[in-house]
């Protein structure tokens, strides 16, 4: 295969080829766009152009005579050369006016649309093509055809079966009579027009392949994309150092992956508005995508990054692996290595899957990376994943179709990250969504990008995604009964094995998603449960925190005997089943409440110094003994 045809798209191949063999063909997919053409014919090779007047070239290239377009506003048309809706009109024995042909798509009369085009395809004077455009707005519903609609369609069936082959006169060249229907999805028209029928082929018109957009990118059409003295001032280094510039044009590229050479121009005509330099040439990605310039991932203080272990050792204790885990996510991200093993540049910044006991450190561990990264705790975008356990849930995430009920609302996820494309998205207990959800975070993880119920691009890319889980803490037997899988008197491997495979086995054997885990890929950090030692961090830490924010706020300074440490301490020890959220529900059940009770009793609200020696947990309510100083004296 020559350097020539990889340029040539599938789909154009695909219209070749079945354009000998096939009397009806039906294009669907992309077929809003604009497209390069690739050879060189009646239009010069590389001019960007509407569908509809790349096949009008297409098919004058390939030596018809006959061309016309149809749909049920203008009738039978042809905008390219409007000489030949004469020449069809006497092909098919119709009066054309001001270079169209008046024909309604439904109605059995001899001037309806049908009729012509039966006419057309089984006459055998010349070889004509007729190409159905917009066919999607024929009819209302493909499934709810009224008679005039079923006899339409019917009569465009036996057209199928009445196409001839046609002996061009001069050249002596057989072409097919063709009709070409072009619709946005292949099923806007009924199903029974195209299953099972041998005269009727598909084409799937994609988006610009790396291919195609090599050629807008590093052909002649590069310095379009940029200010004449800007890229006159520019290009002499590049002269120079023309590596430098095919990097940065094989990043354009990567980057571009699944858009529209409609949206390519968008970029074209945007980079040359901004005024930018070939080296920032992929800025314009962002601010097209986002409506920003200056992308935060750039901004980021490395330092910050570099101290981030002890912030996270600050605030979630006792799990050095998922702490290292997750900072090597964002190394990898902050120096461009994120899948560069897969074919997709698009794809979220990171994706971690976080696993492991309740109250543990998943959600405090994505909130303090969100702070990290993006200054605030409020970048974390939290989704409860027990809200989406049912089969229509995806509507509420994503959007819903148009025509049902929140279709003006959009989806909860899309919504969130157009407000906020640079986030952490956290969902929590993934396990507990339906199975249909699943199937949404495939495109999501492998692409980056999502269209909503509006049919809005959503863009991931920049986005880290975090899936939190409690799968593997326990297993079910044949009767369905819950055992303990793992335990706390498991050393961590063991514990980190056993959740492991209890992850592989739920996406593999019981919900039937192995590629969800493949996308994943060895990105499951296990967090540890929650042992004595850590108990007692996690402990002082709240503490700390309790008499530092009274102390700030109201101006009380809280010191806490020994005493009433250990008795904290050994409450906690006592209730680590539920992690760290269990110690935090203790302090506050033993100490905070019945401290709020000591100082309100006592109208202690500010500017005293407190001291708490015991607790006294006789009383049916637990309270506090201590003592309260305060302008001098002592309560």
């Amino acid at each position: 295969m020559s350097n020539e045809k990889q340029f040539i798209p599938k789909w154009h191949r695909e219209l070749d080829l079945f354009s000998h063999i096939k009397p009806v063909l039906i294009l669907d997919g992309n077929v809003l766009d604009v497209y390069q053409y690739p050879v060189e014919g009646t239009i010069s090779k590389g001019s960007i152009i509407r569908l509809t007047d790349y096949l009008y070239y297409f098919f004058k290239d390939a030596g018809y005579k006959d061309i016309i377009f149809y749909d049920s506003l203008q009738g039978f048309y042809n905008n390219c050369e409007t000489e030949m809706v004469q020449r069809f009109a006497n092909l098919v024995n119709q009066k054309e006016y001001d270079g169209t042909i008046k024909a309604g798509f439904k109605g059995d009369s001899d001037s309806g649309a049908v009729k012509i085009i039966q006419k057309a395809l089984s006459q055998n004077q010349e070889a004509a093509v007729v190409v159905l455009s917009m066919a999607s707005r024929y009819i209302s519903s493909p499934d709810q055809l009224n008679q005039d609609e079923v006899d339409a369609f019917t009569g465009l069936v036996k057209a199928s079966l009445s196409a001839k082959d046609v002996m061009d006169a001069e050249t002596h060249d057989i072409r097919k009579n063709l009709l070409i229907i072009i619709v946005n999805k292949l099923n806007d028209i009924p199903a029974w027009f195209y299953l099972q029928n041998p005269n009727i082929r598909n084409i799937t018109i994609g988006f610009p392949s790396k291919e195609e957009r090599d050629s807008l990118v590093l052909g002649q059409n590069f310095s379009s994309f940029f200010y004449r003295e800007i890229y006159q001032t520019d290009l002499p280094q590049y002269d120079e150092n023309p590596d430098e510039l095919k990097k940065i044009q094989e990043k354009f590229v990567a980057l571009t992956e699944g858009m529209s050479f409609t949206e390519l121009n968008g970029l074209r005509k945007l980079c040359k508005r901004e005024k930018l330099h070939i080296h920032e040439m992929c800025n314009v990605i962002d601010l097209f995508k986002y409506g920003i310039r200056d992308n935060p991932w750039r901004e980021l203080n490395l330092d910050d990054i570099k101290h981030a272990k002890k912030r996270f050792e600050e605030r979630v204790k006792g799990q050095p692996y998922a702490q290292i885990k997750t900072l090597d996510i964002i190394k990898r991200a902050i120096t461009g290595l994120s899948g560069l093993q897969g074919s997709s540049h698009g794809r979220p910044k990171g994706v971690l899957f976080f696993a492991g006991p309740t109250g543990t450190g998943k959600t405090e561990t994505a909130k303090t990376l969100a702070e990290i990264l993006f200054g605030s705790e409020d970048a974390c975008i939290r989704f409860d994943m027990s809200e989406y356990s049912q089969g229509h849930s995806d509507q509420k995430l994503l959007g819903a179709p148009p025509g049902y009920v929140g279709y003006e609302a959009g989806g909860q996820l899309t919504n969130a990250v157009k407000n906020k494309p640079f986030s952490i998205l956290l969902f929590d207990e993934i396990e507990k969504a339906h199975p249909t959800i699943m199937d949404k975070f495939l495109q999501i993880l492998e692409d980056g990008r999502m269209t909503d119920g509006q049919g809005r691009t959503v863009y991931f890319s920049e986005c880290i995604i975090i899936f939190t889980s409690n799968l593997g803490i326990y297993t079910r037997d044949q009767m369905g009964q819950r055992h303990a899988n793992v335990s706390r008197n498991m050393a961590y491997p063991e514990v980190s094995k056993r959740i492991r495979e209890a992850i592989e086995n739920y996406f593999k054997l019981e919900i039937g998603r192995p590629e969800i885990l493949n996308r994943i890929g060895e990105n499951i950090v296990v967090f540890d449960f929650i042992r004595p030692d850590v108990a007692k961090l996690i402990l002082d830490s709240q503490i700390k925190k309790i008499i530092k924010t009274m102390h700030s706020d109201n101006h009380i300074k809280l010191s806490i005997s020994d005493k009433v440490h250990d008795a904290l301490l050994k409450s906690a020890l006592a209730n680590l089943d539920n992690g760290g959220r269990g110690i935090g529900n203790i302090v506050e059940s033993q100490l905070i409440n019945p401290l709020a009770r000591f100082l309100f009793d006592n109208d202690a609200y500010e500017n005293t110094t407190v001291s708490i020696d015991e607790i006294d947990e006789n009383t049916a309510l637990i309270s506090l003994k201590g003592t309260i100083i305060r302008n001098g004296g002592a309560t």
